[in-house]
């Protein structure tokens, strides 16, 4: 049996839960050979209280968990920054993850392992919206908004919500093969690998990222800087490079030159503003770094194919764990 361990907190995200949970249980059901056996752990072993209000029982404590385990996974949600910031819980992610095989977060699960030590050095993702604080607060890390997961020797971090379901996939495809991976994602309606088309809807699922560092950090900091001064010159200047050699190095590295890019970073982020807020359209502009609610109408139906209020009115949601 391969041992996995779920470590869920105070306001874990149920669904970075049960996205590792229900792949390694179709896995099994597939028959994944030896098979996986999924324990939830919390600190104490005290019943997990998700965001969503759903409580979730533990079957195991992080404080007295033994190892080896296979891999352990820590999962994100909005109770993450309280998470990181208990010595308690971190010591034990760390002395765990020192018998791990494999150590993974899904979404900000990657501040609690970024918390314990586990990052430093490393290149690691987490859900945009929380990149660049992670890259902040945690200098040591090279954090990447740009991609889907990321592996980094053991550790693997993915970025956001339903994407643990895509890093748990590529275990099982890791573990026993791309016939058994693909049979898990049929049989969980899913695909093994994010269409290509997806990019139209979220940059930041593209993958893979850019090779080159310097366009990587780029590109982090115009996806967390949306509402900046990102002209093609000003990126330039900040890269020290002419806007010829930048343009060059964004079609070779990312496919289109720095404006598209830009331009691209900014729908995005107001499709996400729209999606979560109650913004009216011209502080949605603002905040995305549009001159008018007109430019962002334009520039959405370009990427989207719809207008932003109807965007709105289609993909309204609660919020992002």
């Amino acid at each position: 049996m391969r041992r996995m361990v779920i470590v869920g907190y105070e306001e874990s995200a149920l669904l970075d839960i049960a996205c590792p949970a229900d792949v390694l249980d179709a896995a099994n059901r597939y028959g994944a050979t030896p098979a996986y056996d999924v324990t939830l752990a919390s600190l104490d072993g005290r019943p997990i209280r998700c965001q969503n209000t759903l409580t979730l029982a533990a079957q195991d404590r992080l404080d007295r968990l033994r190892g080896p385990v296979d891999t352990l996974i820590v999962a994100g949600g909005t109770g993450h920054a309280k998470a990181a910031a208990d010595v308690k819980l971190t010591t034990h992610v760390r002395r765990v993850a020192a018998t791990a095989r494999r150590v993974a977060s899904v979404c900000t699960g990657t501040s609690v392992l970024a918390a314990a030590g586990l990052l430093n050095g490393r290149r690691a993702t987490t859900h945009w919206m929380w990149a660049g604080m992670l890259a902040r607060r945690y200098p040591e890390v090279t954090i990447d908004p740009a991609p889907l997961f990321v592996q980094d020797g053991n550790v693997h971090t993915a970025a956001g919500v339903t994407s643990g379901l895509d890093l748990t996939l590529s275990f099982v495809e890791a573990d026993h093969g791309p016939s058994l991976a693909r049979e898990v994602a049929r049989g969980l309606v899913t695909y093994l690998q994010r269409p290509g088309n997806q990019a139209q809807v979220s940059m930041f699922l593209a993958a893979p990222p850019p090779e080159h560092r310097l366009v990587a950090d780029l590109a982090a900091h115009i996806t967390a800087h949306p509402d900046g001064d990102l002209s093609t010159r000003t990126l330039a200047e900040r890269a020290g490079l002419s806007e010829r050699q930048l343009t060059r190095l964004f079609q070779e590295h990312l496919g289109t030159p720095p404006g598209r890019f830009v331009r691209r970073a900014r729908t995005e982020a107001a499709s996400q503003l729209l999606a979560t807020t109650d913004l009216p359209l011209t502080a949605v502009a603002r905040r995305c770094g549009f001159s008018s609610a007109e430019t962002l109408r334009q520039a959405f139906v370009e990427l989207c194919g719809t207008p932003p209020s109807a965007y709105r009115r289609v993909h309204r949601r609660a919020g992002i764990a």
